[in-house]
């Protein structure tokens, strides 16, 4: 089992930034897969980002590229959503998701677990 706790989230005017963090701790698992997803009211959960924590690969949805960087600490367990030049469209909750598996099937963005979310809300 993991534990993944979110921080960062809250309230910021269009053009601003927030730097959202993630750790993940287990006793017995080590997660080298690590995401974001978000859900806005109404819509379905979408994949932002994730990072193979192995070699530092990492890949985002187009709507956030350019804007959006992920980074993790030097023990792979904590990993990092800077997000820049925020739009009122990225006003949703965000989760991050982790799992182990090789960079290949991370690539699937399939996670096995999951955390409690953080809100992020940009307003115009």
């Amino acid at each position: 089992q993991v534990q993944l706790v979110e921080s960062g989230g809250g309230s910021v005017q269009a053009g601003g930034s927030l730097r959202l963090s993630c750790t993940a701790s287990s006793s017995n698992y080590r997660s080298n897969c690590m995401g974001w997803f978000r859900q806005a009211p109404g819509k379905q959960r979408e994949w932002v980002a994730h990072i193979f924590t192995d070699d530092g690969s990492a890949s985002f949805a187009d709507s956030v590229k350019g804007r959006f960087a992920i980074s993790q600490d030097k023990y792979g367990t904590t990993i990092i959503l800077q997000m820049n030049s925020l739009k009122p469209e990225d006003t949703a909750m965000y989760y991050c998701a982790a799992g182990s598996s090789s960079r290949a099937y991370c690539y699937t963005r399939v996670f096995d677990f999951w955390g409690q979310g953080t809100q992020v809300t940009v307003s115009s």
